[in-house]
């Protein structure tokens, strides 16, 4: 069995399993072996001409991201091979990062380190999340494990998928529950039907000083509208991704009042790394022997 597989996967290489063939890709050099290898272990960053070169995997069988998002591979799967996501691998990561970040917007702690750069003791009142209203919007198992971290906040939590279920409410439900919310977390997937979800009309309907949280993906959101609505003043964010991204130099997001603002690192931690070994290590057992996968992507995710 061939495999390529991420730098920081390698650790899940079954060690007493002498017919696995595996070499280390990074999308930084000539990919080896391309028409051989029969299981890909993408990085967590996307390499470089995805579509071109799963065409030149005659052989593959298996795609195995690292990641709970699989839009980069979806659309250009060959014929007979399966794609498996991360499902769970990030949710502590993610969910932790979510509450991280309400509290720090909410509480105003960038401009408290701002003010102790500069020396300066700015007594002030803050927002906080007690009390408030937390809408999750693509509530899955990354939702229920911010549930599970905001459940000793005093908060009220309000579910939406993209339909209902028990306790959760449909995404045609929205436009009511909107302006109810302090607190809008975004975790839907990204997905031809949720590329400019949160457009100027969704924004529109969040109440005057709510706060939105992106941990799912940039293009999730109408970049400009959000601008629009945080140089206005009547809307927050926290965000862990932008679109574009990486956020170029002069971008107007890098200056846009009450944006707290980091680099897609919501999932890099060393939990979300042991996940990651685990499920590729269990996931190359199951392959190997012929059994059902995990987290295998059909229809819409």
């Amino acid at each position: 069995m061939k495999i390529w597989i991420a730098p920081q996967a390698v650790a899940a290489i079954p060690s007493d399993l002498p017919d696995i063939e595996f070499s280390v890709y990074d999308g930084t050099a000539e990919p080896p072996g391309v028409e051989d290898v029969e299981v890909w272990v993408p990085t967590l960053i996307p390499v470089p001409d995805i579509p071109e070169l799963l065409s030149r995997m005659k052989r593959l069988r298996l795609i195995q991201t690292v990641t709970a998002g699989v839009e980069p591979y979806r659309p250009y799967v060959p014929d007979g091979a399966v794609l498996c996501n991360a499902r769970g691998v990030h949710d502590a990561g993610t969910a932790e990062w979510a509450v991280g970040a309400m509290i720090a917007a909410l509480r105003d702690f960038p401009g408290f380190a701002a003010d102790q750069q500069q020396g300066r003791w700015r007594y002030r009142h803050t927002g906080v999340l007690a009390d408030s209203t937390v809408l999750i919007v693509g509530y899955g198992s990354i939702g229920e494990a911010l549930e599970r971290r905001l459940a000793g906040f005093e908060v009220n939590v309000i579910r939406v998928a993209r339909s209902a279920r028990d306790g959760v409410h449909p995404e045609s439900d929205l436009p009511e529950l909107l302006p109810r919310a302090d607190v809008v977390v975004l975790l839907v997937p990204a997905t031809q039907a949720t590329t400019g979800f949160v457009d100027a009309a969704f924004l529109a309907m969040m109440k005057d000083g709510a706060l939105l949280v992106n941990a799912a993906r940039g293009a999730v959101v109408d970049t400009m509208a959000l601008v629009a609505e945080l140089n206005s003043g009547r809307l927050r964010a926290a965000v862990d991704v932008t679109d574009p991204e990486p956020l170029p130099e002069g971008h107007p997001l890098w200056t846009a009042p009450g944006l707290f603002l980091t680099p897609h690192v919501a999932g890099s931690t060393p939990a979300s790394t042991r996940r990651a070994i685990d499920l590729v290590r269990a996931q190359l057992l199951r392959f190997r022997a012929g059994e059902p996968l995990l987290n295998v992507i059909t229809g819409v995710y």
